[in-house]
C-alpha cells in the first residue's frame, strides 16, 4: 500500500520549487536549514515532496502577513505535533491572535501617519498658495 502511495506522490526539485515560487534556491536551501523544510536527499540532489511544497507556499504567504520564520516554523511545530490536540490548537490560536493583534496595530499607526502627511501636505498646500498669490 504504501508503495502505491509513495509511487503517486509528486516530488519536485529545489529549481522547480524555485520557479514555481519565483524565489532563489538558496531562500529555498536557507528554509532548509532553519528546519521548516526537509526534503529527502539522492546523493547530493533535494528531493522535495507535496509536505514541503506546501510548507513552503505557507512560508512566503507567512512572510506577506508579517510572520517571522520563527512563527512560521512554531505554528509548523504545534502543528505537526499533535492535529487533534486541543493544546496544541489553543496554542496556535492564541499565536494567530497576537499575529491580528500585531497588524491591528499597524494598520492604526498606518492610519494615524498618513492623517498627518495629509494635514502637513495640506499646510504646505496653504502656504505655498499663499506665498505665490
Amino acid at each position: 500500500m504504501s508503495t502505491i502511495k509513495k509511487a503517486n506522490q509528486a516530488n519536485y526539485s529545489i529549481g522547480n520549487l524555485s520557479k514555481e515560487f519565483d524565489i532563489t534556491t538558496r531562500s529555498i536551501r536557507f528554509y532548509e536549514d532553519q528546519g521548516l523544510l526537509a526534503p529527502t536527499r539522492k546523493g547530493q540532489t533535494r528531493i522535495y515532496n507535496q509536505r514541503d511544497k506546501v510548507r513552503l507556499k505557507l512560508i512566503l504567504r507567512g512572510k506577506r502577513l508579517g510572520f517571522s520564520l520563527a512563527e512560521t516554523g512554531r505554528l509548523f511545530e504545534l502543528y505537526d505535533a499533535d492535529k487533534s490536540s486541543a493544546k496544541q490548537l489553543s496554542s496556535m490560536m492564541e499565536l494567530i491572535a497576537q499575529k491580528k493583534n500585531d497588524l491591528k496595530q499597524q494598520l492604526d499607526d498606518i492610519n494615524a501617519v498618513l492623517i498627518e502627511l495629509n494635514d502637513l501636505e495640506g499646510n504646505c498646500q496653504n502656504i505655498l498658495t499663499t506665498l505665490t498669490n
